[in-house]
C-alpha cells in the first residue's frame, strides 16, 4: 500500500510539473512544418532557452483568425506577408511587436511596429538545366515560350506564392496583366493550393519549371550538392516579399511572446534562416549568411507593393489570373 501511495504521488508530481510547463502557441503556414520547413528547428532552439513547449497549429492563418477573432489560442503568429498585413491589422488582434527595425537589414525601409519581418525573398521561376538547357532570360520570353513546356503555380486565393505571383505579374504588366496570363495559361499544367504540392511536382520531373523563389536553388546546393537548379532572373524586376511574425495581444504568455520575438531577432535565429527556412534573413548583414549563398544570384530590380497597395490591387490582380486561366 505504502508502494501504490509513493507511486501515485510521483505520478502526481510529474503530472503537476507537466501542467506547469507554459505552453507557447504558434499558428504558421503548413510549409513552415513541413521536410523543407524552419519550425522543426525554430521550436528546439527557442525550447532551449524559454523552458516552454512550443505548439504550432498550421493552416491557412488570415481566414483561421479572422473566423477565430478574440477567441483565438494564438500567442503568435508567423508567416503573415505585407500582401495580406493590412487585413490582418484590421482584425485588432495584434500587439506591438516591441523590437527595434533599425537592425533590420532588408532591402527596403521598415517601419511597421506591429508585424515584424523575419525573412525575406523575391518570386521566381525555378527551373532544372538538365531538362531545360535554355531557360526564359525575361518574363517576355516567359510568355512566348512554347506550349509544351509545363509549368506549376499556386492559387493566389490559398497560397501566399501564388499570391505574390499575381501581383509581380500585375506590377510588371499593369493593365495589360490579364493578356500576360493569356500567354502564360497554356504553360501551367496545374495550380496547386500551396507550395509544396508544385515543387514536388518539380522535384518529381512532372513540370519543366515551378513557381517559387531566387532562394530555392541554394537547397538543392548545399542540402543535396545538386548544381542543375536555378532561378531565371528577369530584367523587368522580381516582385520582394516579406514574411512577418505578430505577437496576439490577448497572448495569456506575454512576457513568453516578447521572448520569442526577441528571438526572432537574434543572430542564432536569423543565422537558422537561410539553410532552415531557405529565405533571406531579415537581420544578418549579408556578410554573415552562409558561404554557399555569395554564389546565388539575386535580382538588381525589386518591385514591391507596401501593405495598402498590395489591398488595393490584389482583388483585381486575382480577377485577371482566374479570368485569364478560366478560359
Amino acid at each position: 500500500m505504502k508502494t501504490l501511495t509513493l507511486a501515485a504521488l510521483v505520478t502526481g508530481l510529474a503530472s503537476a510539473a507537466v501542467a506547469e510547463t507554459p505552453v507557447l502557441t504558434i499558428y504558421a503556414g503548413d510549409y513552415f512544418t513541413s521536410e523543407w520547413g524552419p519550425g522543426p528547428i525554430i521550436e528546439r532552439e527557442f525550447e532551449a532557452r524559454c523552458d516552454c513547449d512550443v505548439q504550432y497549429a498550421t493552416g491557412d492563418l488570415l481566414p483561421r483568425l479572422m473566423l477565430e477573432g478574440e477567441r483565438t489560442r494564438a500567442d503568435i503568429v508567423i508567416g503573415l506577408t505585407s500582401d495580406v498585413s493590412a487585413k490582418a491589422r484590421a482584425t485588432g488582434l495584434f500587439a506591438p511587436h516591441g523590437q527595434d527595425n533599425a537592425a533590420l537589414t532588408l532591402p527596403i525601409e521598415w517601419t511597421d511596429d506591429t508585424f515584424l519581418p523575419f525573412n525575406y525573398g523575391h518570386t521566381a521561376f525555378v527551373y532544372d538545366e538538365t531538362r531545360t538547357p535554355q531557360p526564359p532570360q525575361s518574363f517576355d520570353a516567359l510568355l512566348e515560350m512554347p506550349e509544351d513546356v509545363k509549368i506549376a503555380i499556386q492559387d493566389p486565393r490559398t497560397s501566399i506564392s501564388g499570391l505574390a505571383l499575381v501581383l509581380w505579374v500585375q506590377a510588371v504588366y499593369g493593365d495589360e496583366a490579364e493578356a500576360a496570363w493569356e500567354k502564360l495559361a497554356p504553360k501551367i499544367l496545374t495550380v496547386t493550393k500551396g507550395w509544396s504540392e508544385s515543387y514536388g511536382l518539380f522535384t518529381d520531373g512532372e513540370v519543366d519549371m515551378v513557381l517559387s523563389y531566387t532562394t530555392s536553388p541554394a537547397y538543392h546546393m548545399i542540402a543535396e550538392e545538386d548544381f542543375s537548379k536555378h532561378a531565371a532572373i528577369f530584367p523587368e524586376g522580381h516582385y520582394f516579399m516579406v514574411e512577418t511574425v505578430g505577437k496576439i495581444a490577448g497572448t495569456e504568455e506575454p512576457e513568453l511572446a516578447d521572448a520569442f520575438m526577441a528571438f526572432v531577432m537574434s543572430e542564432d535565429f536569423q543565422k537558422l534562416i537561410p539553410t532552415a527556412n531557405w529565405s533571406l534573413p531579415s537581420a544578418l548583414p549579408k556578410a554573415d549568411w552562409p558561404e554557399a549563398w555569395s554564389d546565388l544570384p539575386l535580382p538588381e530590380k525589386v518591385l514591391f507593393y507596401d501593405e495598402q497597395e498590395a489591398a488595393a490591387v490584389q482583388v483585381e490582380a486575382i480577377e485577371a489570373w482566374r479570368r485569364a486561366l478560366s478560359q
